[in-house]
């Protein structure tokens, strides 16, 4: 079945097309919803199902005006939107934690996907198999190679809550230490007439909040249980 006319397409053309967008789509949200990621399957999917369907009424949706002289028909014009409307989408999944920002590759997944949309939308099927499975050899492979070996170190914030009087900062200073625990940065507040117990007793309590890195994994249960066992700790907080 061979389609002659270029502002014209067969219903099973259309089928194929959107069809396709949904695997190709539906393949790199698989990737992303085993991950556990805030954009999985179905919105990779709806992303790529609904960049497909629009680039399709972009080259064919207008035909019936192609023929009229005081009309142009721009067959790019609604892509140039998907392109900068799923800008939108991608920030949603964008977050910053007081550690770090994530989200920003399930962000470019998403914008890739929509590529991915477009380009079956308008035909153009080898380029688009092949974009996605390279998106999904990089997501899925080169997660793991990156864990190992470029990122070599891991990161956490830790805000540990105690008496002042009890040389607090000293003691979690050597427990980090001892573990190969690095301090990249320190935060400490004092705050007075913390109360102690439900009798009224009050004391001066400090803040200390960690960000910390380690070439170890941390445990934050083990951490929690060690830490809330030194004299003076009754708070402690990991993330």
């Amino acid at each position: 079945m061979q389609m002659t006319n270029p502002w014209v397409i067969d219903n099973t053309y259309i089928l194929l097309r959107l069809l396709c967008a949904v695997l190709l789509g539906g393949l790199i949200g698989w990737e992303r919803e085993r991950s556990s990621h805030a954009a999985g399957l179905r919105t990779h999917i709806l992303v790529s199902l609904g960049s497909a369907l629009i680039m399709l009424l972009s080259m064919y949706g207008f035909a019936a005006f192609v023929q009229e002289p005081s009309v142009r028909v721009d067959p790019a014009r609604l892509a140039t939107a998907v392109i900068s409307g799923i800008g939108f989408l991608g920030a949603g999944t964008i977050l910053f934690t007081g550690k770090a920002i994530t989200g920003l590759t399930t962000a470019a997944s998403l914008w890739v996907v929509a590529a991915i949309g477009l380009a079956v939308g308008a035909g153009f099927y080898f380029a688009a198999i092949l974009t996605t499975l390279i998106v999904f050899l990089t997501l899925l492979v080169l997660n793991s190679v990156e864990q190992r070996y470029i990122r070599g170190h891991h990161t956490h914030v830790v805000t540990v809550r105690g008496r002042t009087g009890s040389g607090l900062l000293e003691k979690v200073s050597d427990f980090m230490k001892e573990r190969e625990i690095r301090i990249r940065k320190l935060e400490v507040h004092v705050k007075s007439g913390y109360p102690l117990s439900e009798s009224g007793e009050t004391s001066s309590a400090a803040e200390i909040t960690m960000h910390l890195t380690s070439d170890k994994r941390m445990d934050p249960a083990e951490m929690t249980h060690q830490l809330l066992r030194m004299d003076g700790v009754y708070s402690v907080a990991i993330e």
